[in-house]
C-alpha cells in the first residue's frame, strides 16, 4: 500500500504547522503522522514528504492525522 497526502487538508504548510500543536518546535505533543511512523518515513520540510523506499505501508500516519489528510492508496 501507498501513503497518498491530500495537502489541501494537511496542517503543515510552509514549513511550520497551523493546527496549534506546535510540532515544529520539537518540544510539543504531538502525534501526528511523523512521529508515529514507525520507520521515519515522513519528513516535514516545507510540506510533508514521504519517503516511500523507507515507508511500509501499515497505516500509522492515516490513523494518526486529525486532518484525514493521508490515506492508504493501491
Amino acid at each position: 500500500m501507498k501513503i497518498k497526502i491530500d495537502y489541501n487538508k494537511c496542517c503543515w504548510k510552509n514549513g511550520k504547522c497551523n493546527c496549534g500543536c506546535s510540532c515544529e518546535s520539537g518540544k510539543s505533543s504531538c502525534r501526528g503522522c511523523a512521529e508515529v511512523c514507525p520507520v521515519g518515513a515522513i519528513k516535514r520540510k516545507n510540506k510533508v514528504v514521504i519517503d516511500y523506499k523507507e515507508c511500509i505501508g501499515c497505516g500509522a500516519c492515516v490513523e494518526a492525522c486529525p486532518n484525514k489528510a493521508l490515506s492508504l492508496i493501491g
